[in-house]
C-alpha cells in the first residue's frame, strides 16, 4: 500500500513532460512564425522581380 501511494505522489516524469510539451508548443509556434515570414519574403521578392523587369 504504501509503495503504491509513494508511485502516486512521485512527480519527477511529470516534471521531464511538462518541459517536452513546452518544447514542442515552442517549436510549432517558430515554425508558423518562420513559414508566415517566408511567405512575406516571397511576396515582396516578387513584387520587387515584377517591378524590375517592366
Amino acid at each position: 500500500m504504501n509503495t503504491v501511494k509513494n508511485f502516486w505522489n512521485d512527480e519527477s516524469g511529470l516534471e521531464l513532460s511538462e518541459y517536452a510539451v513546452g518544447a514542442a508548443l515552442i517549436a510549432i509556434a517558430v515554425a508558423a512564425a518562420f513559414t508566415t515570414l517566408g511567405t512575406k519574403i516571397q511576396g515582396a521578392i516578387l513584387s520587387l522581380e515584377s517591378k524590375i523587369v517592366t
